[in-house]
């Protein structure tokens, strides 16, 4: 399947917005800020910038959302393409998805454990099996966030996975509305169980149990459908500006679901849907200048790679660079992702290329 250019430009803003999330906490986790002034339209108007800044910041988690529900889509599109042409095994899809994920998710544990200039948070002990099966949500306090805290995402993913089967024959079969509204519907009622009724810890409503992610997975797949049945409508919806001023406009209302246990239920998809329309939003912008939508594309395509490295870079770094101003933390940010993007790059197509020489991917994959 041809790769679609802004659909990888998005993947890339969404992961330099999860990288900036990080650094960002490190280096202003205990900061103090000037009071506000409003003392002259100067002061006034830096105080507006200052906090526009630091909410806009205070978001970026916001992105993993947009992962989940860009993961529905790729996967949707690419497996019903593959099912058209009559060459879809599901024994050979498995084979090809843990080909896929599980590499460069090993390879991502060998750098944490070799690399210099990493935040080394707790020590290497026996949780690292379980880390490596990727079943961080067995004991799920204990490890879920161990070592890398990034790599939650990818127990939630191998999930997603593992029903993909069934959840790419129930949104066939119904058609991509009544699939996602039942999609929905068992997500919400698990997060309202998780949440109210039978309140567990907060990381199973996170992705421990990738059921609680559900709904932006299944709106993910739902958008590959209709994508693949009108690229040219839903394009121009996303691309044109249409979809990004929508999403402008319903972000404070998605913000606003954080209010109580009961609205939370419904906040994850609902930021998570928010922040898609302003990414792939500018994702139509970048597109049209083609030199700089190439590179763009390229961090996007091996976004997985970035993903898995970079927080204890950004943590290891941050903690030795705070204090730091708001000028010098952005300079200090460009290029730190440039270098991590680099890095990340380099891994994974490294890491796909061995693969791909030790197992030659089969027919259907």
């Amino acid at each position: 399947m041809k790769r679609l250019l802004w659909l990888d430009i998005a993947k890339a803003l969404a992961i330099f917005w999860v990288v900036y999330f990080h650094f960002f906490n490190t280096v202003f986790e205990h900061a103090q800020f000037p009071p506000d002034d409003w003392s002259t339209l100067a002061a006034g108007a830096i105080t507006i910038l200052r906090m526009v800044w630091l909410k806009i910041s205070g978001i970026g988690f916001h992105a993993v959302g947009v992962f989940i529900i860009l993961s529905g889509w790729a996967l949707m599109e690419s497996t019903a393409r593959r099912a058209e042409s009559g060459s879809l095994k599901w024994g050979s899809w498995y084979r090809a998805r843990f080909l896929r994920l599980y590499p460069m998710y090993w390879v991502a544990h060998l750098v944490y454990l070799v690399s210099p200039f990493v935040a080394r948070l707790e020590p290497v002990d026996s949780r690292i099996i379980l880390s490596l099966l990727g079943l961080r949500f067995i004991d799920i306090t204990m490890n879920f966030m161990y070592l890398n805290a990034a790599w939650w995402y990818f127990s939630m993913l191998i999930q997603f996975y593992l029903i993909f089967p069934l959840l790419f024959w129930t949104a066939r079969r119904f058609g991509p509305f009544t699939f996602l509204l039942m999609a929905c519907a068992l997500g919400f009622f698990v997060r309202y169980l998780m949440l109210v009724v039978y309140p567990q810890h907060g990381f199973w409503v996170l992705g421990g149990l990738a059921v609680c992610r559900l709904p932006e997975f299944a709106l993910g797949m739902a958008l590959g459908m209709l994508h693949k049945q009108s690229p040219a409508r839903v394009e121009w919806f996303l691309l044109r500006g249409a979809g990004f001023l929508a999403g402008l406009l319903l972000y404070p209302a998605a913000l606003w679901l954080y209010h109580n246990g009961i609205t939370y239920v419904f906040v994850d998809l609902a930021t998570g849907s928010c922040c898609l329309l302003e990414i792939v939003g500018v994702a139509g912008i970048i597109w049209r200048f083609s030199g700089v939508a190439k590179i763009f594309g390229l961090v996007g395509a091996f976004s997985y790679g970035l993903y898995l490295i970079h927080q204890p870079y950004v943590i290891w770094l941050g903690l030795r660079i705070r204090p730091l101003s708001p000028g010098s933390f952005l300079l200090i940010f460009v290029a730190t992702l440039i270098v991590l993007s680099a890095w990340g790059i380099l891994l994974e197509k490294s890491t796909n290329g061995l693969v791909n020489k030790l197992f030659p991917p089969k027919k259907g994959e």
